[in-house]
């Protein structure tokens, strides 16, 4: 999709799961942030539909929105998986989450699921994240997938394997996520309707 500066009254709707009436109404009262047109349109930006978001705890809609980031956890500790899916779910990045226990189910996921991110476990059996790195690089259609690997046996040898397997980063367990969050987000601009 081309990048639009502006939202109309029914794109903004769509993103938060109303009608254009109300969204109109909001606009009206106040409530969320409105540019007028010459022509008496209302006009809104991501910034301001994002904002009014967090502020009523209201989620944007995944499939009406590429500025949702999709993330994929891989990691065989259930638990740790669990815990990086709710704080990653916590930040004020938009973000849809989905989970993966092993390298088979996270190749299924890779399909149905169309990560932007790959938060990967390198240590899992069966399939392990070298070969699951190596797969989603040989796909030209994951080319912008962006993969993260992390580690709890961070030798220069793992480090420099998945590097060239195409992971952009590998972090050593136990995670610091004030870092892992900096790596993660720091690219989080995703295209906007």
């Amino acid at each position: 999709m081309s990048r639009k500066p502006y939202l109309t009254p029914q794109q903004v709707a769509e993103l938060l799961m109303v009608s254009p009436v109300t969204v109109r109404q909001w606009a009206q009262r106040g409530e969320i942030d409105a540019l007028t047109t010459p022509g008496g349109h209302r006009r809104f930006t991501l910034e301001a539909v994002k904002a009014f978001a967090r502020k009523r705890g209201m989620r944007l809609n995944p499939e009406r929105s590429d500025d949702v980031m999709r993330i994929l956890v891989v990691d065989d500790d259930v638990e740790l998986n669990a815990w990086l899916s709710e704080m990653l779910s916590a930040h004020d990045v938009a973000t849809e989450i989905a989970s993966a226990h092993n390298g088979f189910d996270a190749g299924v996921k890779l399909v149905s699921f169309k990560p932007h991110l790959i938060l990967l476990d390198l240590m899992m059996p069966g399939l392990d994240g070298f070969d699951v790195c190596s797969s989603v690089r040989e796909d030209p259609t994951k080319e912008s997938t962006r993969v993260i690997a992390m580690t709890g046996y961070p030798s220069d040898e793992n480090v420099q394997r998945i590097l060239e397997a195409g992971a952009e980063t590998c972090l050593a367990k136990p995670l610091d996520f004030d870092r892992l969050q900096e790596v993660v987000f720091s690219r989080a601009q995703r295209p906007v309707i």
